[in-house]
């Protein structure tokens, strides 16, 4: 079982509540430099993702999804 995480960097304003409540630690924030270094989600390790959905309910901006897949992966929704 593999993870799609979309994350839609247009709608994240780095609260960093994904990080918090992932319990495999799947996310991290990163600097944007196309968002003038903004904090955003950024689900480093997409593996390791048990498609709990805590990030996706947790979110208070609704940036992410999360859907299965046939391979982990990390897409972000940019500018």
């Amino acid at each position: 079982m593999a993870s799609k995480i979309t994350v839609d960097w247009n709608k994240c304003r780095g609260a960093g509540v994904c990080v918090q409540v992932c319990p495999m630690s799947v996310w991290d924030l990163e600097e944007a430099p196309e968002y003038g270094n903004e904090l955003k989600g950024h689900p480093k390790r997409p593996e390791d993702c048990i498609l709990c959905m805590a990030c996706v309910n947790a979110c208070p901006n609704q940036a992410i999804e999360v859907e299965e897949a046939d391979e982990p992966q990390a897409v972000y929704i940019k500018k």
